[in-house]
Order: structure tokens, then sequence, then C-alpha cells
């Protein structure tokens, strides 16, 4: 079949393509832990995406090469890890573009000797079994493919990769339209989903043989693409040519040479032998005609020896193109470079420097020398070409000619033999640079108290404008508002949480109003209650003065001394509890004594819930002992039964971990006869040397005796605890008490964190999941509500889905009698307050802080804060976080908390802050004595009483926990023979040799003592031969006749195997250890295609192991959903057992008599109602919550409750019906009863299942977490918001599903959740139809490292001025403002980055003057509130004031009838349309334009803005353009000038002494003006300053090195251009939401998803209403 046979394919399989991009996300493809992001380039993409940029001319490879090394290093910057791949079959797609096919091979080895980037040539194409296999093993994040080639064929090819791409599950982002700001690289994510892997799957063999087509299609052309060059010739005849000219060309130059050398010479003379072979047209050049063509190109070469970029970059731009006949030639001459390129793997071991692969041909050089020979040396005087130049460019041709056997080609001199002009003839030639349209650079002259301290020294070294400049007079009109007021009213300024709605009107005095508080917060302390069974602490102010003794604070010593006294007073009535106790204790042993007699493991189950119930040291030790003879007994009668073919070692497990227990917590007990027992019972398990060690007396047993003993268990002592009793192993915990803390004994650690808070200091904290970090969160809450009613604290959560649960738990922990206008607790986040000014502990997200830090009216409020805690700030530095976390840190000036699972630079994190510390220390310092100098001394004795918190410590301490309370195994889940199969996956098979040797091990990957003997055993298994002494268990130093091993010492010895690895790999055993590596990997996971039908019967694997509770994570909310119901529904289908469990059927019965009881007492109270109307209100509402609870009931009954037929705890569940009276279910059953999802939730919750996600109502959520924490749900099915939080531990996590938001910092908090600290020793972690690969880059990836962001916005400057203009406190403002702007992590860690920011600032404020938003002595105008109002949309807030200030708003909104507030609909839509453009913008790719689908297009495409606000908008970025390039002008000049003439990625430098002694050099090289700020790269394709003015090509030609990019100028173009410079339209969902009002056709119109489509409605909405 031909092409065309397959035309309608190729035109659906676009379409589906298509159809895809409005759906595209635009958002970042790089998070914090890149290392588990590896992805791959398509090397062809990035080829012609780099190709096409707007900025690029071609025929200036070095240009191309600066543009693909910038576009690499953007992904690398970001720490991408990728590999390149260039398939065999793409190059077909080049046939008609012969000089892109020489450039390709050129890329192809630059990117092979110049970079480290692993480059793949190998595959065939993209349906080959090889690149298929190599996506199964390395399972990339994502590929990156172009969705547009040169020509139609090359686009159908990257379809093909495309589509192949979605069927193997792997995602794909656009090559273009990407965009990079300091940590993020933002572009459009195409995710493979069910409907594009199945269009795969059915369309298999039609995409083979229609591939198969193409490719032979491709091919064919190659043919008619040689023949109008080489005639007969055939490509092969071409190769053995170009080989055979290598080989003679080795055998002249044996010492080797530059790579621009042999291709230059290589490629004349087999260019020149081709042409004298073939019969020469009338139309083509002449022999002699193309020898001076070759003599001009041995020049240019020779010109590109010798000058330095810094030269080259000033080149005379020639607009004159070739003549066709010249062009025809050039052509030729690059079929011969690509196959001299193609054919240098030949040469051997000859010696040829690659290095400047990338320079191989410039055209703007080559035409400069043409013209000159053909127009000006005839004119001129001759100008000579150097010594040095000379040189090389008579050596060039001397070799050519000996090359050339045929014919003799000329001498080198006279360079022009023949007349014929190779360019065509125009009037303007050489193009001319204006430089007219540039900016002057000059600032406005402006001073402050901000201005001056901070930009002073460098103002003064800068062109300012005079006063009579015909620009400065205009800014100042002399009658202008410098008030804090709103533009249209004589009010104060308002901000973001005046327009946020209030949960409750915190100063009605409505009794509706109070009665619905008084019910809030009852919910909230039962909310607190059901997430941590903490008791509530009543607080009172303590009076007392504070004493510093040994870190703990005064008050709560004195606290411990009164509790003294109260014991003594109460010590007879506690002697008789004791006794009372003693004799249940009593009673108690002796059943746990008879229950092991019956059955040995219910009865240790019951002995271990004594010891934890009991006080009694004692008694205690009584109760072990019971259980060690009870389990020495057990052994002795097990090990004697007849046919056991395998012993039970859980018994001397337990008999192990009784010894453990004795010896370890009992000590002070223990006599001579019980460590005779132990030592006894040591001798029975063959540990002969640890009892000997116990009792001397057993020492002379005979060996035979031993050897024969039926008892033992047939390993050393140590090897069996590492093997078997890894979770049971003693941790070192402290056993002394600290006075501050009553629940629990506190780590070292934890106190450390206590005497931070004590004496006032700062933190970093990093410490793993559920370890305690939070308790500092609340003791800090706790010291500061004691203090007084006045101080407070702020705890910034991540996410707003957090702030309800710490909210919750804070007023359930805490009560406070205070003051009508105080509440103890209240909430800020984007969707409502609650408290929030009036509150002691506010529980808010960094936006709304950022929002009350910076408002200059809430500075009051702000002087109040005595702590802030960040949680989770590695998540902080993500997504919407990385906008504030920065600023907040810096701007507040308290002490603070800052908690983190996870960072991998905690070292530098404190040293910043604590340099951010030092500087409040002088701040504060410099103010305290200003204000007591200026001021009388009783004003002064207020001023200390007012600040007296300011006798803070300024110290940030690094606190840091590296341990979990309980390990976390890892299992892959497979499925095989329609069954679910577990293997243990080995942290150590996640890692190379590779990542070894460079990184060493991840910090956070630890083993389980069971699997470092796995890899001890594995090593020897490797290297027989291995001294290994020191490492074998038995003759490990801290394991050797040790009965006890603790914690500790085992991860010592991990850490030891771990040193000896990295050992072999710096010996040179690298075969070793990957054999290691590979011998502890799993075998590879067979899965079934039908992975989501096996979902069910893995959570029915997982009951039947004991290993619920559980949490499945999942992606994508429908999925959540999805998974939850089809466990339902397996349930449903799950047989009854015809014999339950005697409990379950007890609990029936116990739910029936809850039933009966339930329905008398209402009928009770209907009778009391008709009777006494006094109390019906109150018995009405009571009877209106029941009928929900009662009809969980019977539909619980119904379920016919058993172990196989829920997932709940049905002892919890019994416990809650008839101990609790259904308090719980009945307070969240009522809240869901009228919610959307409220039936299915409960339907779900009688089971024993829940689901939860993002997009749920938050009383919906509440109950999944409510129900999950009391045991009634134990299967839950989440996102990645159910991970963040407090207190939702499980035994299990699992990874449900693959996706590309499951990086390694979502793995970590996910993972971090198994494992229930006081109730499983195990955590385990499944994964389940997630990839090998993607699972061990997961494990492997290193900690994030926290990056400073660009700190500066035009917007931010605006607020930082606004608030340096508050009257009441100056000096706090201007400190504040000052310690923002010099104190960015950018700066701290790159010094020289200061000087930018400077710049950015002083541009900020020249900006904020021409717009009127300030004024000369940068105090706010007018519209500064607007502007401010909107900051988190700039530049759309800036271009919206612009608007309004030109009355376009205005002319638009007029009424459609005089006198009436009614508008036309077409004024209506104009206005959203408007709005759309500005507050609504997401961008589609810009192939979309090019779709012919089904609906109509212009539904999906945003329309342009009517003309009137169009032309304004073009107006305002032309001047906002020119005030940005003349700050880059400025910025230019501090910028080292040696890292722009060198490469950004391979470092290849282009520097060198400029060529002087060549008078053609200084007269083709002589542009030098208007080539200041731009990169010299870009230089050699024409480009100059007049550049930086283009929207398209701003980014493109900017000095890499300036630390800025035109995402920083305030400019909103009508739309954005990629990197090809095509338009990318905007999505007009918002204008379509309402003209139709119907989000199911929006979805479809416009092709986003449900979820997406409702938060960017939502987010419209919530700009339109501040508005």
């Amino acid at each position: 079949m031909g092409l065309q046979d397959h035309a309608v394919f190729f035109r659906k399989m676009t379409k589906l393509i298509l159809y895809e991009m409005p759906k595209a996300g635009y958002s970042s493809i790089l998070n914090d832990f890149v290392e588990s992001n590896f992805f791959v380039i398509d090397g062809d993409s990035l080829l012609v995406t780099c190709l096409c940029v707007k900025s690029f001319k071609w025929g200036q490879n070095l240009h191309f090469f600066y543009l693909v090394e910038c576009y690499l290093v953007d992904l690398m910057s970001n720490g991408g890890q990728f590999s390149i791949v260039f398939f065999k079959d793409a190059e077909c797609a080049y046939f008609d573009f012969p000089e892109i096919l020489s450039l390709r091979t050129a890329l192809i080895l630059h990117l092979q000797h110049n970079t480290n980037i692993d480059v793949q040539t190998e595959f065939s194409g993209c349906l080959s079994q090889d690149w298929k296999l190599f996506l199964e093993q390395h399972y990339p994040y994502f590929l990156i493919v172009s969705e547009e080639g040169l020509s139609d064929l090359q686009t159908y090819l990257f379809n093909f990769l495309i589509i192949h791409s979605w069927g193997m599950k792997v995602n794909v982002v656009l090559s273009s339209g990407h965009e990079s700001d300091t940590l993020r690289l933002y572009a459009h994510i195409m995710e493979s989903t069910e409907r594009n892997q199945t269009f795969l799957e059915k369309n298999e063999t039609v995409i083979r043989i229609a591939y198969k087509s193409l490719i032979q299609h491709l091919e064919e052309r190659r043919i008619l693409a040689l023949a109008p060059y080489f005639e007969q010739l055939k490509w092969n005849d071409m190769m053995e040519e170009a080989c055979w000219t290598l080989f003679l060309l080795q055998h002249l130059w044996p010492e080797g040479s530059d790579i621009r050398r042999v291709l230059c010479v290589t490629s004349c003379s087999l260019s020149l032998r081709m042409y004298h072979r073939i019969s020469v047209h009338c139309n083509h050049l002449s022999l002699q005609e193309v020898e001076d063509f070759c003599r001009l190109h041995c020049l240019c070469v020779a010109f590109q020896l010798h000058l330095p970029l810094s030269q080259r970059a000033c080149s005379r731009v020639i607009t004159s193109s070739w003549i066709r006949a010249s062009d025809s030639f050039l052509k030729m001459n690059k079929w011969c470079e690509h196959f001299i390129l193609g054919n240098l793997n030949i040469l051997g071991s000859w010696n040829l420097d690659l290095n400047h692969v990338s320079d191989l041909h410039d055209e703007q050089l080559l035409k400069n020398i043409a013209f000159h020979y053909e127009f000006e040396s005839t004119q001129e005087p001759h100008l000579n070409l150097g010594d040095s130049i000379r040189r090389d460019y008579e050596h060039l041709w001397n070799f050519v000619s000996q090359l050339v056997k045929e014919f003799d080609v000329g001498k080198s001199f006279p360079v022009r033999t023949r007349t014929q002009h190779f360019l065509t003839q125009k009037e303007s030639v050489i193009q001319e640079i204006s430089l007219e349209k540039l900016p002057s650079v000059g600032f406005i002259p402006m001073t402050s108290a901000v201005i001056d301290e901070f930009v002073g020294d460098m103002v003064k070294d800068l062109p300012i404008l005079k006063s009579d400049d015909p620009v400065v007079p205009s800014l100042f009109p002399q009658k202008s508002s410098d008030e804090l007021l709103h533009w249209h009213g004589q009010r104060l300024l308002s901000d973001d949480y005046d327009r946020i709605k209030c949960r409750i009107d915190e100063k009605s005095r409505d009794p509706h109003v109070l009665g619905f508080l008084k019910k809030y917060q009852a919910y909230q302390q039962f909310y607190g209650k059901s997430l941590e069974a903490v008791s509530t602490k009543v607080i009172s102010i303590q009076t007392t003065q504070q004493k510093d003794s040994g870190g703990a604070s005064g008050e709560i010593l004195q606290n411990f001394k009164a509790q003294k006294v109260t014991k003594k007073k109460k010590k007879k009535s506690i002697l008789k509890e004791d006794q009372n106790k003693e004799q249940q204790n009593d009673d108690l042993v002796f059943s746990i004594e008879e229950e092991m007699k019956n059955n040995l493991h219910s009865g240790i189950r019951k002995l271990e819930d004594f010891l934890t119930s009991c006080a009694s040291n004692s008694a205690k030790f009584g109760v072990e002992m019971l259980g060690l003879v009870a389990c020495f007994k057990a052994w002795k009668e097990h090990c004697h039964s007849k046919g056991k073919i395998s012993k039970d070692i859980s018994i001397a497990v337990q008999m192990m971990k009784r010894i453990h227990s004795l010896l370890e917590r009992y000590p002070e007990i223990l006599e001579v006869e019980h460590h005779q027992y132990i030592a006894k019972c040591l001798n029975c398990l063959g540990f002969n040397d640890l009892a000997s060690s116990l009792d001397p007396t057993l020492i002379g047993d005979d060996e035979k005796k031993n050897k024969g003993n039926k008892y033992s268990i047939g390993m050393g002592p140590a090897r069996f605890q590492l093997q078997y009793m890894g979770p049971y192993l003693i941790r070192d915990e402290r056993k002394d008490p600290d006075p501050r803390v009553q629940d629990f004994i506190p780590d070292t650690w934890q106190r450390e964190l206590l005497d931070v808070v004590d004496k006032n200091e700062s933190a970093v904290i990093v410490a793993p999941t559920s370890s305690g970090k939070t308790y500092a969160s609340y003791y800090c809450m706790e010291k500061v509500l004691r203090e007084s009613n006045d101080g407070v604290v702020v705890y910034v959560a991540p996410t707003k889905a957090v702030v309800g649960q710490v909210a919750a738990s804070v007023q359930n922990r805490f009560t406070k009698r205070l003051p009508a206008d105080r509440t103890l607790c209240g909430a800020f986040t984007r969707d409502y307050h609650h408290n929030a000014l009036n509150s002691q502990v506010l529980i808010t997200v960094p936006e709304c802080f950022e929002i009350l830090l910076l408002a200059p009216n809430r500075q009051k409020w702000v002087k109040r804060i005595r702590y802030v805690i960040f949680d989770e700030v590695h998540y902080l530095g993500r997504a919407v976080g990385v906008k504030f976390w920065e600023l907040l840190l810096v701007i507040i000036r308290c002490p603070f908390l800052i908690l983190s699972a996870t960072i991998d630079n905690p070292d530098l994190l404190t040293k910043w802050l604590h340099s951010v510390k030092q500087y409040w220390k002088w701040a504060d310092k410099i103010m305290q004595e200003k204000f007591i100098s200026e001021k009388e001394a009783n004003e002064c004795l207020n001023f200390l009483k007012d600040h007296s918190y300011k006798n803070q410590s300024y110290e940030v301490r690094l606190v840091l926990c590296g341990e979990r309370h309980s390990d976390i195994e890892k299992h892959i889940c497979s499925v095989k023979h329609d069954d679910v199969y577990f293997d243990h996956f080995h942290p150590c098979a996640a890692l190379t040799t590779d990542i070894i040797e460079k990184y060493g091990f991840p910090p956070d990957l630890t083993l389980t003592p069971q699997e470092s003997i796995q890899l001890y055993d594995t090593m020897v298994q490797v290297w027989e031969t291995w001294p290994r002494a020191e490492l074998c268990p038995e003759e490990f130093v801290l394991f050797k006749n040790k009965v006890v091993i603790k914690k500790l010492d085992v991860r010592k010895y991990e850490e030891n195997l771990k040193a000896e690895l990295t050992n072999w790999i710096k010996n040179g055993k690298v075969k070793q250890v990957k054999r290691v590596l590979e011998n502890l990997s799993p075998d590879s996971s067979s899965s079934s295609k039908d992975m989501v039908n096996m979902f069910p019967l893995l959570v029915e694997k997982l009951r039947q192991m004991d290993k619920l509770p559980a949490i499945f994570f999942l992606f994508k909310n429908g999925d959540v959903e999805k998974r939850a119901g089809s466990m339902c529904a397996f349930l449903e289908k799950t047989k009854t057992k015809s014999h339950p469990h005697p409990e379950c059927h007890r609990y029936i019965l116990d739910i029936n008599e809850e039933l009966t009881k339930i329905e008398r007492i209402m009928k009770e109270e209907e009778k009391i109602i008709k009777k006494k109307q006094k109390r019906a209100g109150k018995l009405e509402g009571m009877l209106m919550d029941r009928p929900e609870y009662i009809n969980f009931l019977k539909k619980l009954n119904s379920v016919k409750i058993s172990e196989g037929r829920t997932y709940a705890d049905v002892s919890a569940l019994h416990s809650e019906i008839t101990e609790e009276n259904g308090l719980t279910l009945n307070t969240v059953l009522k809240r869901v009863q009228f919610m959307r999802k409220g039936e299915e939730l409960t339907t779900l919750a009688q089971r024993g299942i829940g689901y939860h996600h993002s997009a749920m109502y938050f009383k919906e959520r509440e109950l999944v977490e409510i129900l999950f924490a009391k045991g009634l749900i134990r299967v839950v099915t989440a996102t990645g918001a159910f991970a963040l939080g407090i207190h939702m531990p499980c035994k299990s996590v699992v990874f449900a599903q693959d996706s590309v938001y499951l990086d390694a910092l979502n793995y970590r908090q996910m993972s971090g959740r198994a494992g229930r600290r006081g109730q499983d020793l195990l955590g385990d972690v499944y994964f389940f139809d997630v990839p090998l690969p993607k699972i061990k880059r997961l494990i492997a990836s290193n900690v994030p490292e926290l990056r400073g962001q660009f700190p500066l916005s035009i917007t931010l400057v605006l607020r930082l001025m606004l608030l340096a203009s508050k009257k009441d406190d100056p000096e706090d403002a201007k400190a504040k403002v000052l310690s923002v702007l010099k104190h960015s992590l950018l700066s701290f860690k790159r010094p020289r980055a200061m000087v930018t920011l400077k710049l950015y600032f002083l541009f900020s404020l020249q900006f904020l003057i021409k717009e009127d938003y300030l004024n000369n002595k940068g105090n706010p105008k007018k519209f500064a509130g607007l502007v401010s109002y909107l900051h988190g949309h700039e530049p759309s807030n800036l271009v919206f004031v612009n608007f309004l200030k030109r009355g376009l708003f205005h002319n638009l909104c007029k009424p459609a009838f005089k006198g009436t507030q009614q508008f036309s609909q077409d004024v209506m839509e104009k206005l959203v349309l408007v709005l759309a453009n500005l507050f609504g913008r997401k961008y589609i790719p810009a192939k979309f334009q090019n779709a012919h689908l089904s609906f109509s297009q212009s539904e999906a495409i945003l329309a342009d803005l009517p003309e009137d606000f169009k032309a304004a908008l073009h107006e305002y970025n032309l001047e906002v353009m020119k005030d940005f390039a003349s700050f880059l002008l400025t910025a230019s000049k501090s910028v080292n000038m040696r890292n722009e003439y060198q490469l950004p990625l391979s470092g290849i430098k282009f520097t060198g002494k400029k060529c002087e002694d060549s008078q053609l050099v200084s007269h083709l090289m002589s542009c030098k003006e208007g080539r200041v700020a731009i990169s010299p790269f870009v230089c050699l394709s024409g480009n100059t300053d007049i550049d930086l003015l283009q929207p398209e090509t701003v980014n493109q030609v900017i000095l890499h090195t300036v630390g800025v990019n035109g995402t920083h100028a305030p400019l909103l173009w009508p739309w954005k251009f990629d990197h090809r410079g095509r338009r990318m339209p905007l999505n007009a969902y918002a204008l379509n939401f309402y003209k139709h009002n119907c989000l199911t056709r929006l979805g479809q119109t416009n092709g986003m998803h449900m979820g997406q489509l409702l938060r960017c409605l939502k987010d419209f909405a919530f700009n339109i209403q501040a508005i």
C-alpha cells in the first residue's frame, strides 16, 4: 500500500492529538525531587524546535548550538535527568534539507563528545522492539516531542511517536512553548489516558503498516534528492567516496587535526571531485567558479579559527541571498559534509579534536567575505588578511589541492579568479542598525528612606534625568493624593482579608448566630478529638515571673512542684486505688496465664495489652516472666512434636522478645535465678555463648550435646535477631521524664525543641513523618497562650485542607477563658476566614499570611505575633507556596519553627535564616536606641514594656532526627494467573553503581535489619573470597556475644555494609556490585492489562494478611471514587460465611438491641412533644438528627456484618454503637445527609470503605477522616491531600496508580503514613500498577534542595512601598521592607545576583512612577491600592488599572437605556471577553489553531480584545518594553562577559586574542553598536538590541547570565509566542461558561477536565469578585 492509501488514518491520528491539546496542562514539568523524574527528549524534536526559533537564521551553526544548550540547561538547572534519542528512521525526513542532515550529525557528535548527556542512536524507529524494551526498562516520566515538523511527513513521524508513547503509558510534553523561571520549567503536558492507550491497542496493525509505508516513501525521496547533485551515484557510492577521502587525509595529517579543518578540506575536495564528474548544466556554476567558492569557504574557516566570538559578534549583516547556482552547489557541499561526518568513526584512534564541531559553518561570515570580494575589493585598496589567517587559509587550500587528484584546482591566491557573482545584487545589501527605537538610559530622580539605603550607592553611578527633561515634569502633577485611600472613595485601603468571606460574623450578637457559633465550636472540638485521642488542657495565664532553669520554662517547673504537693495530699486515696488495681492486675495476670496455656499467640496479645495499660514495673516483670516460661514450654513441646517439617520460628521470636524486655527494662528487679533461667532458654535455642555470659555454670556443657540440640534454631544469635526480630529490636529511648511533657517521655531531639521554644529561639526541624515533631508546635502554642491574652502564634499549613484539621486539633487540645474580643483559635484561607485577627492561634496558608504581613493596616496585629510555625516547608517550596515562603521567613521579626520531613540542604537553610536573624538583631537594636533617644523616659518604659517579647534570642538552631519510629518495608504487587502476588523490594535494588559512585547512598534510604542481613548474604554470594570477617553478623563488634542487639547497633552495621559496598566500587569491583544489586532486585513483575479489575482482589489480599487499615493513593479524582465503588461491589458479591465468627454474631445482636432502644425512645419523645409544647422545639431537633443514624444501623444490619463482608474494624464498630451510643456516626452522618456525595459515602462507610480528594466538600472529607481515625473505615482511596495533615497514619500504604504527580516528594510524604506509632512495629508500602523503573527512581532519588527564586516583582515592590509609607511606625516598616530586599535566598547563594536585584528594584520604581502609582518620594498615589489588591495576577492587574484609567470600561459599560442599570447582552459579553483576556488566561498549544474538529474552533479559542482595548494594550506594552530594554542595557554592564563567550552547557569557550593585524577583519567586523545587552551568540544571526523590544524574541536574545528574562517584565501581550514565534491562543472557557452556563458542554468544546475547569472558573470568579 502506498502513502496515499493511509491518508485517512494519518488524518485520524492527527485529529486525536489535536483533540487532546486543549486538555494539555501548562504546568511545571520538573519539581523538587527531580532525580525521580527521568525523562527522554526526542533529538529531532529538539533539532526542529531550535531551528525554528524566531531569532535564528539558518546557516549560523554556533547560534543553533547555543540555542540547543540553553534549552538543555533550562532542563538541567532544574535538576532534570534525561536521555536524548535520535531515531535512525527520523533521518529520512531531511532528504530535502541536506544542510539539516549535516547539522543533525554534528549535533549528535557534539552531545556525545562534549557533554555528559546520554545520547541514544541505536533505535531504528519508535515502533521498534528495542525502543519498546527501552521504555519498559526505564519508564521515563515523560517524553519531550514536537507536535509539528518541518514538513507534513515529519509531522506524521512525530505523531507516531506521540501515539506510541501514550500507548506505552508515557506522558508527552510538547517541545515548544516552554517557559522557565529561577525554580520552575513550565510546558504543555499531554497525559497518557485510557482513551489514548486504547487507540494504540485497537489500531496497532494499521499503525505499523502506515508507519512502514511512510518510511518507505521517505527513503524513495532520498534517491530523488541525490540525483540533481550526483546523477548516477548512489548513497553507498557516496559513502565510499567519503571514506576514501578521509583515509587520504589521515595519511596526509597523521598527527590529527581540528574538526573544522578536517571537514573544510574533505568536504571541499569531495565536492570538487564530484562536481568535476557530473555534466555541468547551463544554469550551474563552472568548475573554476566552484573552485572560487571553495576558496571563499576555506578563507571563512580560517577566519573562524582565529577570530574570537567578541569580534565575530560585530560582523556586518548581509541581506543578499545566494544566487540559484550558488545555492545549488552549497546543497551539494552539505551532502558531502553529511557523508564525511557520518563516516568519522572509520578514523579509529586518529587524534580528531571535536571540541568545535558546533562551529562548522557561519553563513553570515561567508557572505561577508563573498560580498567583499565581489563588490568591495575592486573599489577599495587591497585589505590584507593578516599573517595568521593567511597561513591557515593557504594551509587548508594546499591540502584541498592534494586531495583532488583528478585535476588542478589552482593556487590559493587570488581568491577570486572569475567575476561571477555568488550573491544577488540589491540596493541595500548591508543591514543598517537603527538605534533610534531604543530608549535612552536615564532614571527619574526619587528618594525615600528605603530607596536611599537599598540602592543609594548604585544610583550615584547611574545617569539621572534632569528636572527639565520632558519626561519628568509630566509625572508629578501638583495635586495628587498620597494617602492610603481607595481611588473611588475616601476610605482606607482594604486587602484580600476584607473580601474573603467570613464563615461566621465574629461581632454579631444575633441569637441564631451565637447558637450556630456554639455548635460550630462543639463540632470543632469533636472533630479534633476524633483525629487525636488527647485530653483537653485548661490554659490560665501565669502571673509568676519566668526563670530559666536548664532550658525548661520556669512556669512549668513551678506547676511541676505544685503537682508534687498535691500528690502528697492525695497519697492515702492513691494507696487505696493502688490496692484495688493490684487485685485487678492479679485477676488479669491469672487470665493471661490461662490463655497462654490454651493458645500461646492469643495469650501473648493479651500480655502485650496488659503491658501497655499497666503502670507497675513489678507487675509487668511478673507477666514478662510468665510469658517467657510459657514460650519456653511451648517451644520445647513444638520441637518434640512429631511430623514437623520446619520449626515455627515465631515461638522462638516471642521467647527472645521476652528475654530482651526482661534484660533491658527490668535489670534492677532481675535476680540470679532469673538470669539462670534466661540462660537456660538461650542455651535451649542454641545460643551457648550468650547463655554462658549470663550463667557461667553452663560453660562445661558437652559440645556433642550442643550439636545434637534438637531445640536449636540452627543459626547464630546475631543472625537470628536481625533476620526475625527486626521490628521488635529495642530502640535507645530516654527513661528520664521531662516535667514539660506529661503524656510521654520525649526523645533527646524533642527536648532540644522544647528548649528552643523556652528560650524564644528559632529552629529548623528535619524529622521523618509521624516522628512527633508536631508536638513542639503545640508546646509553642501553649507557651504563648499562658503568657498573655494578646500574643499570637501563627501556624502556616501547606494547603487549605490541612487548616481545618489543625484548627480542630488546637481547639480540642486547649481551652482558655478569654476576654470578649478574643478567641482561642482562628483560620484564614482563600475561601474563608474565621476569628483570624482576634484569635491567639491563627491557622493559615502561606499566601494568606503574606496578605496580613504586607497590609499597612494590619501592622498592629502583626506586632502581636510571638511565634510562627511553618509546617511541611518542603511543600511550601512547590506550586503556590514557592511565591511566598521565602518572603514570609525574611519579613517576620519573631522566632519561628520550620518543620520538614525532608530537606537536602538544611545547613544552608539554617545559615541563611541565621543571617536574616542577625539583621533583625541589628535592626531592633537601632530602633530601640533611636526611640529611647527621641522619647521621654516614661514613654521609653512603655515602649520597653510593649516590646518585651523582643527579648528573644536571635539564634537559629538546626534540629535533626534521622530515625523513624517504625521501619518501612516495600513490596511490589504483581498479577499472575488471575491472582495478586507480593514480592519484597530491597531498597538497594533501586540503586545503580553510578548513583553510589556519584552521590553515595541517599540519606533517607534505610534498611530494615532483615534487609541488612539480606545485603550481607548477597555480597557473600557474589564474591565468595571476600574477606568479610569484620562484617559477619556473629563477628561484628557490636553484635558479638550480645544478648540484646539494639536498633542503633543494627544501624551501625548497616552503615558499615554501605561503606563496604562503596569501597568495592572505589577498588574496581564494579561488576561485583552490579551483580549484588541485580540479585537483590525482584523478578520483573508480570502485570495484567486489566489491573483495574484486579484492584478489589488486592484489597482483599491485604485484609487476609492483616495489613489494614490502608490508604490507597491514586491521582485522579474520578479513579479514587471508582476504585472505592469497585471494592464495595466486590464485598456485596462475597458470600457470607455459614458460621460467622462468634464475636460478629454477638455484634449483630447488639445492633438489633440498639435499634430497638432508639426506636422506643423516639416514640416516647413524640408523645412528649404532643403534650408539652415548651420542650417541643428541642426534642424536634433531636428527632431530626436521628433518622440518618437509624437508617445507617438498619443498612448495617442488612449487610449481615462479618469479617468477610466489611473492612471496618468490627470491634471498633461495636464499641461505637454500644458504648458511645453512636455519637460519632450520628454527628458525621447528619452533616452529610444533604451533601452531593453524602448517600454514597454513607453506603461505603457501612462496608468500612471511604474515599477522599480535594474536589469533595469539606464536610464529606471530614466524615472520611473521622471514621478512618476511629477505625470505622479501614480502607480509603485518596489523592495526595490525604497525606498532608495530622494523625492520619495507617498500617499500609498502597500506590495504586502511576501519574506524573507521583514524584519522590509525594512518594516520601505518602509512604510516611505507613506504620502507626505505638501500634505498628513495621509499616508496609505496596506498589500496584506502577512500573518497576519508576519505583526504583522514587526510592533512589535524593531529597529536595530548597532553592531561591527571583524574589521581586513589580506588584511586590509596590506593596513594599505601600508598607514603607506607613505613618505610625515608619522604622518598623522600613526594617521589614529592607529585610525582604536584602535577604533573598538567591542573593545569599549567589552574591553577584544582588546587583541585578537592585537594578530590577530601580526598574520597578521607574515603572510605578511613570504609571502614576508612586510619587518621587516613594509614596503611593491613587490607584496603588487597586493594583496591590489584585497582586496575585501580575501583569493583568497593571493592565486592568491602565484600562480603567483610560476610561475604556466607562465607555464600554453604558446602559442599554438611559436612566437604567441594565446592559445589553453584547456589552456584557464584551466585558467578560476583556476580563477573560486579563484574568482567565489558559494557553493552548499553537498547533491547535490548525485543528479541524467537529465542534466550532471559535468556541475553544478566545477571541481578541475589542479594538480600543487592543490599541491601549499595545501602547502600554510598547512603553513597558522600552523601559525593560533600558533596564537590560544597564544590567548588562554588570555581567561578566567572559561567561557569555562560552556555550552554557558544554562550557566550550570562544574567547581568545582579537585579530588586530588583519585589515579585512577590521573592515568586516565593524558593527559594534546595538549589541550590548544581547548574547554574542545571537548576534551571529544579525540580532541587535532592538530585538529586546520584540515579545517573540526577547527571551531568546537576552544575555544568558544576566539573571532575568522577559517574564520579569510586566508585559501582557494579547497572545504568547512559542519558540517558533507561533501564536499560542487562549482558551475561551470563561466566556463560553458565561454564554452557555453549561459545564458538560464546556468540558467537550474547551477540552478541559471537569476538576480543572471548576478550579479555573472558581479562580476567575474570585478575581471578578475582588474587582
